[in-house]
């Protein structure tokens, strides 16, 4: 069998979907179809998408959800409540005003940001388990699940892809990367993941992994950026401040068995101190970390497999 690749422009990013398997197309055409059905599921910056229905009836009404939206919100809710959380899905305002990463970012005023940070509170999201119904308690609240949807639909597109009985894949949602199975075309079967270095161009890898059945998430401030008057503004931002996290953090990489994971904790423990990170991470035993700072220096956790060095 021949590993097969299918390249999906889609979520504002590049989708890579390699899988062995005798009849790969007609899979990959299935796979294509959900990334679709998830974007319209998932997608904040799209105003007829599922999600949206709930952000338009902030304040109004109860929207009731696809079981599946339903479990992201809920699962990303819990996640944001916790002491010391760096993730909120309620920030949809902070988001839709800054628009970093999109054309039209700017650099929004004080008087604006200020009556923002009274409605990017995520206890304010009130679910029903009984109808899988979501009400935004205040008008003007806004969820965004960017931190969450692709390591949540990886998780999705690799359970279908084991139904139809493909055996190896590699799913990469914008470079957060998933695997199962061994990867045939190498030696030890395990997939190569680079881990960017943050001062050098994209694609430029300060160091390589070798993983099998694990998913690899980063999170970094060189992603998307946005400069005004000499300063850059990174995407990654403070709840209580609503500017951009300080950090001495250039970006986090987490290394787990499901995506999702990799995604909350990557967003969780941005603009944490290296020994919190450390900490928590090491309080999963299913969880490895690799850091780096500004400086460009790299702290991991012990399990962490490497390939190479630059």
């Amino acid at each position: 069998m021949q590993l097969t690749n299918r390249r999906v422009h889609l979520m504002g990013t590049v989708i890579d979907v390699s899988i062995y398997h005798n009849q790969p197309e007609p899979v990959l055409d299935q796979v294509e179809a959900l990334l679709h059905l998830y974007n319209k599921r998932f997608s904040a910056n799209d105003d007829s998408s599922e999600l949206m229905q709930i952000n338009k009836a902030a304040g109004i009404h109860p929207v009731k959800i696809h079981p599946e939206l339903f479990e992201l919100i809920s699962l990303g809710k819990w996640h944001s409540c916790q002491v010391g959380s760096h993730l909120n899905i309620a920030i949809g305002p902070l988001i839709q005003t800054w628009r970093i990463g999109f054309s039209d970012a700017r650099l929004p005023q004080p008087t604006e940001i200020s009556p923002l940070l009274n409605l990017i509170n995520p206890t304010a999201i009130s679910l029903s388990e009984e109808d899988h119904s979501v009400f935004l308690k205040e008008k003007g609240m806004k969820i965004d699940l960017g931190a969450l949807a692709k390591g949540y639909i990886a998780d999705r597109i690799a359970d279908f892809l084991k139904v139809e009985k493909v055996t190896s894949a590699l799913i990469n949602l914008g470079g957060n990367v998933l695997t199962f199975g061994p990867a045939l075309h190498n030696p030890d079967h395990k997939w190569r993941i680079g881990i960017q270095n943050p001062k050098e161009t994209r694609n430029t890898n300060l160091m390589v992994l070798a993983i099998r059945d694990q998913s690899v998430v980063t999170s970094g401030i060189y992603e998307r950026t946005f400069e005004i008057d000499g300063k850059t503004y990174h995407h990654i931002f403070d709840s209580q401040t609503g500017y951009p996290v300080t950090s001495n953090l250039a970006s986090l990489t987490i290394i787990s068995p499901l995506s999702v994971d990799g995604e909350i904790w990557t967003t969780r423990l941005f603009g944490s101190s290296l020994e919190h990170i450390f900490q928590e991470v090491s309080a999963h035993e299913d969880l490895e970390a690799i850091i780096i700072d500004k400086d460009n220096y790299c702290f991991q956790t012990s399990g962490v497999y490497k390939i190479r060095l630059s």
